[in-house]
């Protein structure tokens, strides 16, 4: 009945739901599909031409030079992934068990390492870029005054060092974030199984490997498919730190940039082609979501086993 309190509860729910489910679909489930239909017909600048069917994703793929630049980016986020993995969840890791045993200044350092995190990631990108600057950036300033001179180097401006500056730099921003997820998993572990390890051995080693990494097992999942995922969509610190074209000679080059070079054109002059770089869009949603679904499923797995 018009009026009643359950159709009143319902006309507020739809309110509360509608409006974000609308926006959801306007900014990211529109976008998606565009991307897909637009990878299977040829563009001229903005202009559709006719339907090419695979022609793009072949281009991306096995045609020179996209083939070699595809290659390029692609191996970057994977030593992305797996170095992020080490610096930025495995130090998460351990700052989590130190601030779960409470040790001195625990309640300050857990606000100062979540603190980067809230910072946006274009700042944290400046802010890094200032600091590895060759002439007055803290970092070389830092080596000369500590006598060590010899460690000050153009950081962004050679191979061997740029793509290492800028994981760096997003762990040192985003590493407060796995912390704060593993804490929430060790101070779910029952309190009699850690006095019944204390019973039995008092090595933190032991403590770690046997007790609080398995049960932190579901915390693990989160963490790493986030990172897998962010791994492979990483654009903002890059493109801040040595812009689009993935400095020094393509050795930051990452999808996310490639990507972008591809559909939109950069200042180099090379033109934009969105059959191209929709294809690659939809190349690189595929294979997230594949390997994203793949490591959950495995890593829910061992959680039911452990």
């Amino acid at each position: 009945m018009p009026g009643s309190p359950l159709v009143s509860r319902r006309l507020w729910i739809s309110a509360l739901i509608v409006p974000p489910l609308a926006f959801v679909a306007l900014f990211v489930v529109y976008p998606i599909i565009s991307a897909f239909a637009y990878a299977f017909f040829h563009w001229n600048g903005l202009a559709r031409g006719e339907f090419v069917g695979f022609a793009n994703f072949y281009k991306v793929l096995f045609t020179q030079p996209y083939a070699d630049w595809t290659v390029n980016a692609f191996l970057h986020n994977v030593w992305v992934f797996f170095a992020l993995m080490v610096l930025q969840n495995g130090v998460g890791f351990l700052l989590a068990y130190c601030l779960w045993r409470e040790l001195p200044g625990a309640a300050f350092h857990r606000i100062s390492v979540f603190l980067p995190v809230v910072l946006s990631t274009i700042i944290v990108g400046f802010l890094w870029k200032l600091f590895l600057h060759p002439l007055f950036g803290v970092v070389n300033i830092s080596f000369r005054g500590l006598g060590l001179g010899g460690l000050a180097q153009p950081w962004l401006g050679q191979d061997s060092t740029a793509l290492w500056s800028l994981i760096f730099a997003n762990a040192w921003h985003m590493v407060g974030f796995p912390t704060l997820v593993f804490l929430a998993g060790m101070q779910r572990i029952p309190g009699e199984i850690l006095d019944a390890v204390r019973m039995e051995t008092e090595s933190e080693w032991t403590k770690i490997t046997k007790i609080v990494w398995p049960l932190v097992a579901p915390s693990a999942t989160v963490v790493f498919t986030l990172l897998f995922v962010g791994s492979f969509n990483w654009f903002e610190i890059p493109y801040v730190m040595v812009g689009l074209e993935g400095s020094p000679h393509g050795a930051t080059d990452v999808l996310g940039l490639y990507f972008y070079r591809t559909a939109f054109g950069n200042m180099s002059g090379s033109g934009q082609d969105f059959g191209a770089g929709s294809a690659l869009a939809v190349l690189i949603f595929v294979f997230i979501a594949l390997v994203a679904g793949v490591i959950t499923f495995k890593l829910r797995a061992r959680e039911i086993q452990i």
